[in-house]
């Protein structure tokens, strides 16, 4: 880090705008929002689209994040006046520039999973270990 840069961060919520910050990073790099932000970058999609794709996580979960990024701008909650309602989520354009951002973070990751699977379960089987001769040790 640049000099300077770890205090501002440590010290993030000693002013309003410090603690806005903060917030907004807080809802843009969790792990739900990302998902939903890249799967929505190519076009709008239906909740149990989205709920399908992302497959682990559950529908409160989903619906929170869903509003809290519609109640940051980012995302535009459409529902159609037809019975059964139909419900589309869209990204605002404040949401695609985010998308811009987050591109080639997503892309790394899909580069790349392989190789970090891998890495995990080298790491795992070496902590298995480790522990079994601890406790053969003892």
């Amino acid at each position: 880090m640049e000099d300077g840069t770890a205090k501002s961060l440590r010290h993030m919520c000693d002013t309003d705008a410090g603690c806005e910050v903060r917030q907004i990073l807080d809802r843009v790099g969790d792990k739900w929002s990302l998902l939903v932000i890249s799967l929505l970058g190519p076009g709008p999609r239906r909740f149990m689209e989205l709920r399908r794709d992302i497959g682990v996580i559950s529908q409160r979960m989903l619906t929170l994040t869903l509003r809290q990024l519609e109640r940051d701008g980012l995302v535009q909650r459409t529902v159609f006046p037809v019975v059964p309602p139909r419900v589309e989520y869209r990204l605002t354009p404040l949401g695609a520039t985010l998308l811009e951002s987050i591109q080639g973070l997503v892309s790394w990751v899909l580069a790349n999973r392989e190789e970090i699977a891998t890495a995990r379960a080298t790491y795992d089987t070496r902590q298995l270990d480790e522990s079994l001769v601890t406790a053969s040790g003892s």
